[in-house]
């Protein structure tokens, strides 16, 4: 798939989460995408909403957080608190644009969408918990722009209707990460061969969202064949925001990239032929040679032939036919033998 100028057909498509990583700070997110860059992420992506977005603003039981990282606190507080305002947006594209990363957003409700559109973005992302709103997945559809989409507390049924919306809609360029929605999530919990599943059952690109400590499963996720990566980024680990525990810092994140890139070469094309090294290498492979020195004449038998290293002899497979021949000339002990050899 193509976004914009990144073939996820080339490459891995490394994607650094800011969400609320920028505490309130204007300053401090655009500091965030500049040093994103510098660790290798492809892209930033933010989220675009207000706290009306996404709840009510309710005192009632229901809006009030129970249990996780997020306990007791009210869903309104938490959504005002990690929000990035539409004031600033304007300056966060332009930083990240000034700087050479794509920029991208998660909108969560209409007038998010409607706002983002001045920005032209390469993608959109949809948050699993908005994964099951049909009516804002068609919203987004119908932009036909690259749509990621985390699948975390979606049901298999719903992500069938997802892709039944973008083909409704013709739009091609749907992807869907595995995700643990837990904050953070624990690694005996990923389920990382769901990336194989989500490939195979819904026939799209898949990646990781990743919400784990370190930086094991999204390498172990390529592997399995995921094409996007996203990860929360954190300027300094000191920053204390609502994601600040589950993200990396630019030296954890730039040597996830670094592993990540070293996965990728690991895993090849798969190509069984061999390359010129494997070639090469053959010389150090088994052939048949002179085990003793043998007249002209004399026959040819486990006594005097032996399969040996380098390989420069006749392959190995002539070792029975070659048995009970007489050798055409003499023949000195460690000569590579040929098929003129013997008769």
């Amino acid at each position: 798939m193509l976004i914009r100028n990144f073939d996820t057909n080339e490459k891995v498509f490394i994607i650094a989460e800011l969400s609320a990583n920028h505490a309130g700070s204007l300053d401090t997110a655009i500091e965030t995408i500049k040093a994103a860059k510098k660790a290798g992420a492809d892209a930033i992506k933010i989220q675009t909403y207000t706290p009306d977005s996404l709840t009510l603003n309710c005192d009632k039981d229901d809006f009030i957080i129970k249990g996780g990282l997020w306990d007791k606190r009210k869903f309104y507080e938490l959504y005002e608190k990690a929000r990035t305002p539409y004031e600033w947006h304007s300056q966060i594209f332009e930083a990240a644009q000034d700087v050479g990363i794509l920029c991208f957003s998660s909108p969560f409700a209409k007038e998010d969408v409607e706002f983002l559109k001045r920005f032209d973005m390469c993608a959109y992302k949809i948050a699993s918990f908005e994964a099951n709103d049909e009516n804002f997945v068609r919203l987004i559809a119908k932009e036909n722009k690259p749509t990621i989409i985390s699948t975390g507390i979606a049901t298999e049924e719903e992500l069938f209707k997802i892709c039944e919306i973008f083909k409704e809609v013709k739009n091609p360029n749907l992807i869907f990460l595995k995700c643990t929605s837990a904050y953070p999530a624990k690694i005996s919990d990923m389920n990382l061969k769901g990336i194989v599943s989500l490939r195979e059952k819904f026939n799209v690109e898949v990646g990781l969202s990743d919400h784990s400590f370190g930086y094991l499963a999204p390498v172990m996720a390529v592997a399995l064949g995921a094409r996007v990566i996203e990860k929360h980024f954190i300027l300094d680990k000191n920053i204390k925001s609502e994601d600040s525990k589950f993200s990396l810092d630019f030296d954890e994140f730039k040597a996830m990239v670094e592993a990540v890139r070293e996965a990728e070469s690991a895993l090849g094309d798969g190509n069984l032929s061999l390359d010129d090294k494997s070639l090469k290498n053959r010389a150090f492979a088994r052939s048949l040679y002179a085990s003793k020195d043998i007249k002209k004449g004399e026959i040819f038998s486990e006594e005097n032939v032996k399969s040996v290293r380098p390989s420069f002899g006749l392959h190995p497979k002539f070792y029975k036919e070659i048995l009970g021949k007489s050798a055409t000339k003499n023949i000195e002990f460690g000569t590579a033998l040929k098929e003129e050899d013997f008769k």
